[in-house]
């Protein structure tokens, strides 16, 4: 079998490159998975290169997420030629992952693919599509709804922030999307954003207790200073989905003011070890709400010999939309 190998060179760094491995150096699990498809996120980018402290030993295959055919199967659930869907439980970080034609995994991380989406079509999806759309299923389970006023996206060009931003157009949101690239403005638009809004408004730290009420609800993917400002110009009664910290994990600026003035919420959103009865949920809501067309607009098509280039590309904030991997290829 064909696999991305992240190996420790003797200078302490790490070298990754595709080789031919024997089946038999995959972890012995419950189900053997003829890997089609996987993608890239920026944990990804971290374990194909320094491993950021998430991968455990050496050599490794990355990849965190991935979407394939049963091939074996000794838990009854599953079954030979049974199409399935792994995302999160710390695959590609601390057990091999998806950038392998062959996976061998716990059965518990599973999901069948739901009906109405291809492999190819769940890894455009991947873990950051399936983050995007827990996030919108928590600012709904808060009380947003269309009407309330814009929607703010922050990292709205990359994969979290492009399904989210193409999720809440299609319901009938208003979506104001935050990005550092003016040269992607066109392309937030086709997703369906409303608004582009310069990274910039939002680098200052400010002093404010408060700021003017501008938002009904806000998927951030950045943290740092832009969160501080962003909660300080939440409506009242609003929430922000808090799903990654590419801005850094210190929120710099932010005062309790908001929360005990306009009652706002920050809700973590956690893909990782997410229960199975909502990850179910989260991907019929996918096949659902999230507008095809528009996916199909985000996917970079790569291989398996493209991925050490793209890890280093998505940790410098070089990839849009989703990369989807054809391991086959």
């Amino acid at each position: 079998m064909r696999a991305l190998i992240v190996e420790k060179s003797e200078d302490g760094g790490t070298r990754a490159a595709v080789q031919e491995i024997a089946e038999s150096r995959l972890p012995e699990s419950e189900v053997s998975v003829a890997v089609e498809y996987s993608t890239v996120n920026y944990k990804d980018g971290l374990c194909i290169g320094p491993g950021g402290g998430l991968v455990r030993t050496y050599p490794h295959v990355p990849g965190i997420d991935f979407a394939g055919t049963v091939e074996r199967s000794s838990d009854p659930r599953y079954g030979p030629g049974d199409k399935v869907v792994l995302t999160g439980w710390r695959v590609g970080e601390a057990h091999w992952g998806g950038y392998a034609e062959k996976a061998s995994v716990r059965a518990d991380w599973l999901v069948p693919l739901p009906p109405g989406l291809t492999t190819r079509a769940a890894m455009a999806v991947g873990t950051a599509g399936l983050t995007a759309m827990l996030a919108v299923m928590a600012l709904e389970d808060h009380g947003l709804k269309p009407g309330h006023g814009p929607v703010l996206v922050t990292g709205a060009a990359g994969g979290v922030g492009s399904v989210a931003t193409a999720i809440l157009a299609g319901l009938g949101h208003e979506v104001a999307a935050v990005t550092g690239r003016p040269e992607q403005a066109e392309y937030l638009k086709a997703l369906g954003a409303t608004q582009i809004v310069p990274r910039e408004d939002f680098a200052e730290v400010t002093r404010k207790p408060l700021e003017s009420e501008s938002w009904a609800g806000c998927v951030d993917a950045v943290a740092g200073a832009m969160l501080g400002r962003v909660l300080k110009q939440m409506k009242y009664g609003t929430s922000v989905a808090a799903v990654g910290l590419a801005g850094g994990a210190v929120v710099e600026g932010a005062m309790i003011t908001p929360f005990i003035l306009r009652g706002v919420k920050l809700l973590g959103i956690d893909s990782v070890m997410q229960p199975y009865a909502n990850r179910v949920r989260a991907w019929q809501r996918i096949v659902h709400d999230l507008p095809m067309a528009k996916l199909e607009a985000m996917v970079v098509p790569a291989a398996l010999g493209d991925l050490p280039r793209l890890g280093a590309e998505i940790l410098k904030g070089k990839v849009r939309g989703r990369v989807v991997v054809d391991v086959r290829a």
